[in-house]
């Protein structure tokens, strides 16, 4: 445990991965309407979930509070309910971010086995990374993580006329149950 938490720390040292364009895949010329700006995943140990996600992954936090949830607008827990909400971003200031939310107080009720299969409902968070074989093997030291495929090289046709789409990746559900893809984008 405590080499998987030195490896993730140096790893959230490292650089972040510059925000690369999608072959084949241009800006709207006019803006549509909606930007996707972050994912909030409920999680059971926020403390597990930052060790994968600011320690490995290597995002960064910017906001980490507790909030009284009102249990009508996010239909969770119970009304006035407190929980525990970080934010963490990577390139961009704006899209791209995931929340983490865990209620403390009361705490939401455990919901059973974690998930190890995909099914209706369930979702895909994908990354791109600057180094998939560290970060893939510091993921898989952390208590909580299920790898389901090791880093390997994937191929994707190409968007619009554009080459094949190159990357190398590992998949994992995280402590709990969402499946991550996380990539490096290989030339």
């Amino acid at each position: 445990m405590v080499k998987a938490l030195a490896l993730a720390l140096a790893l959230a040292a490292q650089p972040a991965a510059p925000v690369t364009q999608s072959p084949g895949v241009e800006k709207p010329a006019q803006p549509v309407p909606t930007d996707i700006r972050r994912v909030t995943l409920i999680v059971r140990d926020i403390d597990a979930s930052l060790r994968l996600y600011r320690d490995v992954v290597g995002l960064k936090v910017n906001y980490d509070t507790v909030v009284e949830t009102s249990g009508v607008a996010l239909p969770a827990g119970e009304p006035g309910a407190r929980a525990r909400l970080v934010l963490l971003n990577g390139n961009d200031a704006w899209v791209g971010w995931i929340g983490l939310m865990q209620w403390i107080d009361p705490p939401l009720a455990d919901p059973g086995p974690y998930p190890r299969r995909m099914g209706i409902g369930g979702h895909v968070i994908v990354m791109n990374t600057d180094d998939v074989e560290r970060r893939c093997a510091a993921a898989a030291k952390l208590p909580g993580i299920a790898m389901t495929a090791p880093p390997r090289l994937q191929v994707y046709p190409g968007r619009n006329g554009a080459p094949p789409i190159r990357v190398k990746g590992c998949n994992f559900f995280d402590p709990d149950g969402t499946l991550i893809e996380m990539n490096q984008l290989l030339k």
